[in-house]
């Protein structure tokens, strides 16, 4: 069976980069999204129960860091259709070796990859062009009352923002900072 996503590992375990394989000619390209079959190994069960799509308009301006508490937690497939962000995964798994860990990978328009966040990380992004276009796969549907977030300027998180932040929402500024009382989530 020929696959068009490939699945890598990153250095952050259930963590993984998905690469898309556009099949193209001279007219353009077809690009698989997603796909149950092949994913299965990632998706294990769930289903897909929400798109989302964003327009971050500012370069430098960063969304996040976003999740959600149980039993409303979520898979995330993140990908960029149109220019470019530093897209951040934080564990905050409580027990695993990894928590408070972050990884970032640069999603694009170009580069065909898809970041497949599961439950029990908290997510964000910074754009790092003007008029950046996000699509977003959830396996839970977003619930208000179950949402958390953590702050993106965290020293306990030290995340290495490449461009200063120029834009951030009132409602991401309001995220508590991590204090030594956090356990972290169940996953």
């Amino acid at each position: 069976m020929s696959t068009r996503l490939d699945i890598l590992a990153t250095p952050i375990a259930g963590l993984h980069i998905l690469q898309r394989k556009p099949i193209g000619d001279s007219r353009g390209y077809l690009e698989r999204l997603f796909c149950m079959d092949e994913l299965q190994p990632l998706v294990s069960g769930r289903r897909i129960e929400q798109i989302n799509h964003t327009l971050t308009m500012g370069r430098g301006t960063v969304r996040g860091l976003h999740f959600q508490y149980l039993p409303h937690a979520e898979m995330k497939f993140v990908q960029c259709l149109r220019g470019e962000v530093f897209d951040v995964a934080v564990d905050l798994r409580s027990g695993s070796p990894t928590f408070l860990h972050w990884h970032a990978e640069v999603l694009s328009g170009d580069n065909q990859r898809t970041f497949a966040i599961p439950e029990g990380f908290a997510h964000g992004f910074q754009a790092l062009a003007d008029e950046c276009e996000m699509l977003y796969f959830h396996t839970a549907a977003y619930c208000q009352e179950a949402e958390g977030g953590l702050h993106v300027q965290d020293p306990r998180l030290a995340i290495h923002w490449p461009l200063p932040i120029t834009g951030l929402s009132h409602r991401d500024t309001e995220h508590p900072r991590i204090d030594d009382d956090f356990q972290g989530v169940e996953a």
